[in-house]
C-alpha cells in the first residue's frame, strides 16, 4: 500500500511539472515554434552540416546566374576555400580566402557571398561557449566558364 502511495504521489508531481498541451483544434503559432528573437520564417539548423547546407542554398539562390548544376567536370580550373564568420543572429561578420590559386575565382567567390541580400540563419545554438562568431569554411568549385557549385551541395561525384 505504501509503495502505491509513493508511485501515485510521484506521478502527481511529475504531471504538475508538465506544460498543458494546446487546446484541440489550435495550431501553435510560428512564434511558439521558434526560439525567442528568431523571425518566424527562419528555422534553426539541427547540426553544423545542416547549417552549412542552409547557408550554401542562400549563396546559390543569390547567385543563380553565376552557378552551374550537374556533374562536376573531371578537371576543375579553380577551387576556392572561403572562411566565413557569422554572428549569433546570422550576420556575416567576415569572409576571407583561405585557399586559392586563382585570383579571379577568389574575387568571384567573395562577391558571391557578399551578394546574399539577407542574414544567414541564426548560429547561436552552434557556437562554442563564449564565442562571438560561428566559423566555418565553404569550398567553391569552378568550371571553365567560371561558374561555380558549392561543395556542401554538390554531393558525391
Amino acid at each position: 500500500m505504501r509503495h502505491a502511495i509513493i508511485v501515485l504521489a510521484t506521478a502527481a508531481l511529475l504531471s504538475a511539472c508538465q506544460t498543458a498541451p494546446p487546446p484541440l483544434g489550435r495550431t501553435p503559432s510560428p512564434v511558439e515554434r521558434t526560439p525567442p528573437g528568431t523571425p518566424a520564417a527562419i528555422q534553426l539548423a539541427a547540426s553544423i552540416d545542416a547549417y552549412k547546407a542552409l547557408v550554401a542554398q542562400q549563396i546559390m539562390s543569390a547567385n543563380s546566374e553565376y552557378t552551374f548544376s550537374g556533374r562536376l567536370p573531371p578537371m576543375l580550373p579553380a577551387i576556392v576555400v572561403l572562411d566565413l564568420s557569422v554572428g549569433p543572429d546570422g550576420e556575416l561578420k567576415s569572409v576571407h580566402v583561405h585557399r586559392s590559386r586563382d585570383s579571379e575565382a577568389s574575387a568571384a567567390a567573395l562577391a558571391a557571398v557578399r551578394r546574399v541580400p539577407t542574414l544567414f540563419p541564426p548560429a547561436v545554438h552552434l557556437m562554442r561557449r563564449h564565442a562571438r562568431t560561428f566559423d566555418f569554411s565553404e569550398t567553391f568549385l569552378f568550371n571553365d566558364q567560371y561558374r561555380f557549385q558549392l561543395r556542401t551541395l554538390s554531393g558525391p561525384q
